[in-house]
């Protein structure tokens, strides 16, 4: 009889499917990967877009508008009036759609073609270190007083050279003080910029406060004076009101702006 003879078949089917298994799980996990960086992504610019979006609503939206300048002049004692306007009373609202503005951290630049202050609210401590010198929290006279009047340590000069001080008008919920000086719709506050010339040094009266003396603020409104004043608030655009100063006359309250 004649011995059976067993053939051996080779069989690679099973390698390759191992090998296309091997592929197709590769291809899962680079494709998982990638899904994941493109959410993450896609996650963080969502976010940058809706960061942006706001801030630039903000900056499109807050705004400060100048309703009216009012220049006033000092006088003396027997009622001499100087040849210069030395206190600004300048009427601010909030534009419509405007977002509330926080007056501490407005800056105002005003220039008389001269010379330059930079000025910052006298209730700031940030910008020197401290606020204005005797700064009250409840009295706007009295901080009007001191900012005519007086100088600050920390500044090393006179408060007119670098502060402004508030008073309001109309706040009909109550938000504005002086302490929190933030504006919001429908309130209207005058800001006082001191412009006091060295020449009414001698000078104790500037409409209705009685002060030891004025202090130089550095500028000089006469008539035909060029004046440009720029608020700039923390967050939004900046208002700037520019006018020619006219003849004084006699009188006492000058309209400078509109």
């Amino acid at each position: 009889m004649k011995a059976n003879k067993h053939l051996m078949k080779s069989d690679e089917r099973a390698q390759v499917g191992i090998g296309t298994l091997i592929i197709f799980i590769a291809m899962v996990l680079v494709a998982a990967v990638a899904a994941a960086v493109l959410i993450q992504t896609s996650g963080v610019l969502q976010e940058r877009a809706s960061s942006t979006g706001q801030q630039a609503a903000q900056e499109v939206s807050s705004n400060m508008m100048v309703k009216s300048i009012e220049g006033v002049r000092s006088a003396d004692a027997g009622g001499n009036l100087s040849d210069t306007v030395d206190l600004l009373k300048v009427k601010v609202a909030l534009n419509i759609g405007s977002s509330d503005i926080d007056l501490n951290q407005v800056v105002i630049t005003i220039t008389d073609g001269t010379n330059t202050n930079d000025l910052v609210y006298a209730g700031n401590d940030k910008t020197y270190g401290a606020t204005m010198d005797s700064f009250s929290e409840t009295n706007a006279t009295l901080n009007l007083i001191n900012l005519l009047s007086e100088s600050t340590t920390e500044t090393g000069g006179d408060n007119s050279k670098y502060f402004f001080t508030v008073e309001k008008i109309r706040d009909e919920d109550e938000s504005f003080s002086q302490a929190n000086p933030i504006m919001n719709q429908g309130d209207l506050v005058t800001i006082y910029i001191s412009t006091a010339a060295s020449g009414a040094a001698t000078n104790t009266v500037v409409g209705d406060v009685t002060v030891s003396d004025l202090e130089d603020s550095g500028l000089t409104i006469e008539p035909r004076s060029e004046l440009s004043i720029l608020l700039t608030p923390e967050a939004g655009s900046s208002t700037t009101a520019t006018f020619t100063a006219p003849s004084f006359g006699v009188d006492t309250n000058i309209g400078l702006y509109p």
